[in-house]
């Protein structure tokens, strides 16, 4: 009985992750059972993650990296499996994809989202409640953070938050603690909401302050959210941002600042986020193509750009974004013949054991240096052939595929949805 119902559910896995490669989007099962061929990525990753997790000699920034592959090469694999490898290590891990929704040069999208998509190693509910209930007042770990977040110079965030802090810990009020949470992880609450809570506990003499510029809580909530994060005894926060090369769609002033984004969230500017770990993905084509002479030019046209919008404070951490996207990123490694073998016959396996079917083997196919050398093309032809071969035992299936290439044309719908007229009177006030 045992031995069925553990086969049942490893026919269930086995189906799930193949539903995820079908469309093209490997989920944990999937990557688990195909395992990763980026060896490069994986020992650069681990360095990474041992260095923000040196309480000793903790990083002064965030640490990162970026990966570059054609489409459809594997990176949003190879993100998946780094990021079962940083939950196993002990670290928070938050996926985000850049999007019409959230664009890379509104850091508040990006955090929020990253909050809303995090993952913790041993809880599955909302990360920013199952943070707050992790707190112990009476920990090392909790007396640090209180002094960070009290100590503005070392902080450098409002006293909003160490007062909002205060009030979490010694609330008994769960709906004002609830909404002290929903602040910490990117939403709006009242001042007034704060000070209540400040009054109830008898701290409101000790916390005289403002409410902070809207320009100006995006950043501090991030350093906010790592230093929480390792209060509740995780090793660090890592944030995985795929689909960078969407950039390459938005205005030049909306990518001069995503360039500056990048910048930050690799630890090239000189802010603090200690315990912050990055891992990008962008098409290998995109700094050509976007940023290279022979490619819009961004490398000319950004700077003079940012400065006529009066962000000149920006430049230089645009040019050090471009400069990465340039030089710095890791390119996947090429797959051989070999890999892609041995991939079709773990992928064989799979199948037959979710299917309970024996999937026979599949004449090897005419391969390229295009898209047929692609592991997506191969993986998703493999199974859709042995669905229909399945189904209909007589069918002869041959696929039929058409090479995609990433366009990069400015589309003005992501800037009108982007609310940037909003986001830059915020930014001014």
């Amino acid at each position: 009985m045992e031995q069925a119902t553990e086969n049942r559910h490893h026919a269930l896995a086995c189906r799930r992750a193949l539903e995820a490669l079908r469309n093209g989007v490997p989920n944990g099962e999937a990557v688990r059972m195909l395992g990763c061929s980026q060896p490069q990525a994986e020992v650069r990753f681990a360095d990474l993650l041992a260095r923000a997790a040196d309480r000793e000699n903790p990083p002064p920034s965030a640490l990162g990296m970026l990966v570059s592959g054609d489409f459809g090469s594997g990176k949003s694999h190879l993100l998946t499996h780094l990021e079962r490898q940083a939950l196993a290590d002990g670290f928070v891990c938050s996926r985000v994809a850049v999007s019409k929704e959230t664009i890379l040069y509104d850091l508040g999208k990006v955090f929020k989202s990253a909050m809303d998509n995090g993952l913790m190693p041993d809880r599955s509910g909302r990360l920013i409640e199952e943070l707050g209930q992790r707190l112990r007042p009476q920990s090392q770990e909790y007396a640090e953070f209180f002094r960070w977040a009290n100590d503005a110079e070392a902080s450098g965030v409002s006293p909003m938050f160490p007062a909002s802090l205060h009030v979490h810990e010694l609330s008994n009020d769960l709906e004002l603690n609830n909404e002290i949470e929903a602040f910490w992880a990117g939403d709006r609450i009242k001042i007034s909401r704060v000070k209540d809570g400040l009054r109830q506990i008898g701290q409101l003499q000790n916390y005289p302050f403002r409410a902070p510029k809207a320009a100006e809580l995006p950043p501090q909530r991030m350093r906010f959210a790592v230093e929480l994060i390792k209060a509740a005894g995780y090793k660090g926060w890592v944030v995985l941002l795929d689909e960078i090369e969407l950039i390459g769609q938005y205005t030049l002033f909306q990518r001069g600042r995503s360039y500056a984004e990048i910048a930050r969230w690799l630890g090239q500017t000189g802010q603090r986020y200690s315990g912050l770990v990055t891992v990008g993905a962008v098409t290998d084509d995109f700094a050509p193509a976007v940023i290279g002479a022979d490619g819009k030019m961004d490398r000319d046209y950004v700077g003079p750009r940012l400065e006529a919008r009066l962000y000149q404070s920006l430049v230089p951490e645009a040019e050090t974004g471009m400069r990465l996207l340039e030089r710095e990123c890791l390119p996947l490694n090429p797959l051989t013949d070999a890999d892609i073998r041995g991939t079709m016959e773990t992928l064989r396996e799979i199948y037959c054991n979710a299917y309970n079917w024996p999937a026979p083997l599949l004449p090897e196919r005419a391969r390229g240096a295009g898209y047929q050398q692609r592991m997506r093309y191969n993986v998703r032809a493999a199974i859709n052939e042995w669905d229909l071969l399945r189904l209909y035992p007589d069918a002869q299936p041959e696929t039929e595929s058409d090479e995609f290439r990433y366009e990069y044309e400015e589309n003005q719908d992501l800037e009108r949805g982007s609310g940037d007229g909003a986001d830059e009177q915020a930014e001014r006030e």
